[in-house]
C-alpha cells in the first residue's frame, strides 16, 4: 500500500520526502490556505510538485461541470505529477469524464459509499477517496466503505485506486492495508506514529544501556 501525506505544509513535505516515507501528496484548499498565507497558493503547488516524485492532488472549487473542468486544466499545466480533485457530485462526474478525456489524472473525493466510488471509477477516476474519519464520526463504519469498494473494483477488474483518505490514527493505516485498499492519506502527526512503538524504545534503550556497560568495563580492564 502506498502512503500519501494529506498536508501542504512544505517543511513537512520536504522532511517525509527525503526519509523516503511517502509516495505521494494530498491537498485541498483548507489546507492549502492555511499553508500558502499571503503566497499564490499555485506557488505553494508547484513547490510541493518539485518534493515529491510521486502524485500531488491539487483540488478545485468551483461546483459546476465547466468551471471543474477550467480549473482541472489548468492546475493540471502545473506540474507533471498534479492529479485534479473533483468532489463526488453530478457535476463533477461531468467535469472527471472530460479530464479523463483530456488525459489529465483524477482523485474524486468525499466519497462516502461504496456506490459512489463505483460511480466515480466509470466516470474514469485515477484514485476514489472515501473519507473514513468523517464516516466514523457520525456513527458509521468507514472501514467498511473501503472493504466494501476493494470487493466491487476486484469483481470487474476495477483499475481504479482505493485511496483511504480522513485518516486518523495509526490503526486506521493498518486496517485499511489488510483491507486491500491501494492508498492512505495521512496527516502528518499520524505518519510519525507509524515510526513508533514504546517497546522499540525501551529496547534501544536497553541495548544501549548494556552496550554503555560493556565499553565501562573494558575501559576498567585496560
Amino acid at each position: 500500500m502506498k502512503l500519501f501525506l494529506d498536508t501542504a505544509n512544505l517543511a513537512d513535505i520536504r522532511w517525509a520526502s527525503q526519509a523516503g516515507l511517502i509516495d505521494g501528496v494530498t491537498t485541498n484548499p483548507t489546507l492549502l490556505s492555511q499553508a500558502a498565507g499571503d503566497v499564490d497558493p499555485r506557488d505553494v503547488l508547484k513547490e510541493i510538485c518539485s518534493l515529491v516524485d510521486g502524485p500531488v492532488s491539487a483540488e478545485v472549487v468551483a461546483v459546476d461541470a465547466e468551471g471543474m473542468y477550467r480549473e482541472g486544466r489548468e492546475l493540471a499545466k502545473l506540474a507533471d505529477n498534479v492529479v485534479v480533485k473533483i468532489p463526488m457530485i453530478e457535476e463533477g462526474m461531468i467535469a472527471v469524464r472530460r479530464l479523463v478525456a483530456d488525459g489529465v489524472r483524477v482523485n474524486v473525493t468525499l466519497c462516502f459509499s461504496s456506490v459512489q466510488c463505483l460511480i466515480a471509477a466509470k466516470a474514469g477516476a485515477t484514485y476514489v477517496s472515501p473519507f473514513l474519519g468523517r464516516l466514523d464520526d457520525v456513527g458509521h463504519e468507514g472501514m467498511d466503505v473501503v472493504r466494501e469498494a476493494r470487493i466491487i473494483f476486484d469483481n470487474y477488474d476495477i483499475e481504479t485506486e482505493i485511496l483511504a483518505a480522513s485518516i486518523r490514527h495509526p490503526r486506521h493505516v493498518a486496517e485499511a492495508a489488510l483491507i486491500g485498499a491501494d492508498v492512505a492519506t495521512m496527516p502528518t502527526e499520524v505518519l510519525k506514529k507509524l515510526l513508533l512503538h514504546p517497546l522499540t524504545d525501551r529496547g534501544l534503550d536497553r541495548f544501549l544501556n548494556d552496550w554503555s556497560k560493556l565499553a565501562s568495563r573494558a575501559k576498567v580492564n585496560a
